[in-house]
């Protein structure tokens, strides 16, 4: 029988029976609790009426009655949360390309995030969120990158900003034109059923994630959700938007789980207990974390950034070391992953004298300039934009041969990045999921926002307000503001707020030492590789 046919009277009859045959007999507890969990879900035909004040109401009347059954079991039963588990797991609603199935996953998983902070969540937590995260990753997983770039992918780079392409996407339709080949725009994902029921289920874990925080039990379920990363986003083939879960938990709470965070990927990176694609992917996301985290304080990414040095130059002392981008691909990436978030964060961290000190202190040059020449076999566009920063920062000297390079990805990178291409994998790159990308962009750096150490001094000190003794401010907008003078200037930024790639407009141009110059392109979103198996 299903409450969600019956009026409030049966329903409350229909709770009491199910509670009493329960605890009855142990026989009848699997049969109870399957005939509960199978009222998760409305029949087909009741799901166009949620969205009717008269569905949402009876939506309340038997889920209210649903959890409370269940809790009632529980308390009359002590091991029927162990026999629930299974039952909710293996019930969960199949993805179909139906737009009735995918309803039903949505409001399936509600349920199984309410039932998780409920009374008796504690002994089901892990495993319910272990699932929801699971679930994730198999929509991200679904949706290809043909269904997010246009015609011709095999330039593996996005020419324009995200805001041009959609104001390119409206042009279009008015003139009947296509997009240009190779953009990408959100456009792209518009009916796209699954990437739909990705931003919904995104949606919903953000919203509990906030409930969480306002229960006080954010850093226990944040555990668990590290937990879970570490074993199935952290090695998924370049996930595109499940990461996100993370990257809003840590928002939430920057000095509890933002650090955490940072540090175990750090831990993942310089442990050689991990196979080399798990560290590569490991790197991978703490440089785009530290570039694209405006909760992060300049303080701990420094503090970062020399871990990973270090690092690098303990990996160089290994005698006989030559250029080689297979044999060396952990040492390639961690190069990379300290020029990508120097590119983003060189600027401030060079505007507080301690942290500046701290990072001039740095080996760098004696990494970069090693005989393996991570330079050389780096991706181009971020060798090029870190170097011209460099020079503008006088970081250390470098060639003119490297600066203002406009090869976005070469043979070495290739050869480093491998099949799967991580030499181009820049997971917290803007989240292309509208409804999440609301919760995201507050606390998201964009490449318009960042000043760069070539910027001229005009710009200097207009805008900032860094605590020159110890950089431990919070990052805002890429400067040194306080989330509190955020809402001062939502016009002001609103332009660069919309922003949706690091990759600058290709007709503006900047200027340094009085001549105009065109800034360098920076990977603009995650790529698929150029070659046909790794797709």
């Amino acid at each position: 029988m299903s409450m969600w046919n019956y009026d409030p009277d049966i329903m409350d009859a229909l709770k009491g029976l199910i509670i009493s045959l329960a605890a009855s007999s142990g026989k009848y507890v699997d049969s109870c609790l399957t005939m509960l969990v199978g009222n998760f879900t409305p029949p087909s035909y009741f799901l166009d009426k949620l969205k009717e004040p008269h569905g949402l109401e009876r939506k309340h009347q038997v889920l209210s009655r649903v959890h409370a059954a269940l809790k009632s079991i529980f308390d009359l039963v002590p091991l029927a949360p162990m026999r629930l588990l299974p039952i909710v797991v293996q019930r969960m609603p199949t993805v179909h390309n139906k737009h009735e199935r995918l309803k039903l996953i949505v409001v399936y998983t509600e349920n199984m995030l309410k039932l998780e902070s409920s009374a008796m969540g504690e002994l089901v937590r892990s495993t319910l969120l272990m699932a929801v995260v699971d679930r994730l990753i198999d929509l991200d997983m679904e949706i290809g990158w043909d269904d997010i770039l246009h015609d011709d992918f095999s330039k593996g780079i996005f020419e324009m900003e995200l805001e041009d392409v959609e104001e390119a996407a409206d042009d279009a339709e008015q003139v009947g034109d296509e997009l240009p080949s190779g953009s990408i725009s959100r456009k792209s994902l518009s009916g796209n059923l699954i990437a739909e029921l990705l931003d919904s289920l995104l949606v919903l874990t953000f919203e509990h994630l906030e409930s969480c925080e306002g229960t006080g039990r954010l850093i226990e379920v944040f555990e668990i959700l590290l937990q879970s990363f570490q074993i199935t986003v952290l090695n998924a083939y370049k996930s595109k938007f499940a990461q996100f879960v993370m990257f809003y938990a840590c928002a939430l709470d920057p000095e509890n789980c933002g650090l955490r965070f940072a540090t175990m990927l750090a831990d993942v990176f310089v442990s050689g207990l991990y196979p080399p694609l798990t560290r590569m992917s490991s790197v991978s996301y703490l440089a785009s974390y530290l570039s694209r985290a405006r909760f992060l304080s300049p303080c701990f990414i420094v503090s970062l950034l020399k871990r990973l040095v270090d690092w690098c130059l303990e990996y160089c002392n290994i005698p006989g070391g030559n250029i080689n981008p297979k044999a060396h691909r952990v040492f390639y990436s961690g190069c990379q992953a300290i020029m990508y978030v120097l590119c983003f964060r060189m600027r401030s961290i060079m505007d507080v004298p301690r942290l500046k000190s701290q990072l001039l202190l740095m080996p760098l040059e004696t990494v970069l300039k090693h005989n393996l020449n991570p330079l050389k076999v780096c991706l181009p566009s971020v060798v090029s934009e870190f170097l011209q920063q460099s020079k503008a920062a006088r970081l250390f000297t470098v060639s003119e041969t490297f600066i203002f390079n406009d090869l976005l990805e070469s043979e070495l990178s290739r050869d480093f990045g491998g099949l799967e291409r991580l030499d181009m994998f820049f997971p917290f790159d803007p989240c292309l999921l509208k409804k999440s990308d609301s919760f995201i962009r507050p606390n998201f750096i964009y490449w318009s926002m960042v000043k760069t150490a070539y910027h001229g001094d005009e710009e200097d000190n207009s805008d900032e307000d860094v605590d020159e003794d110890n950089g431990d401010h919070v990052m805002v907008d890429g400067m040194g503001r306080s989330p509190d003078e955020q809402d001062l200037d939502l016009d002001e930024f609103e332009y660069s707020l919309n922003k949706m790639s690091i990759t600058p407009k290709n007709s503006f141009s900047c200027r340094l030492d009085g001549e105009l110059r065109q800034p360098m392109k920076m990977p603009s979103r995650i790529r698929p590789s150029t070659s046909p198996e790794s797709l």
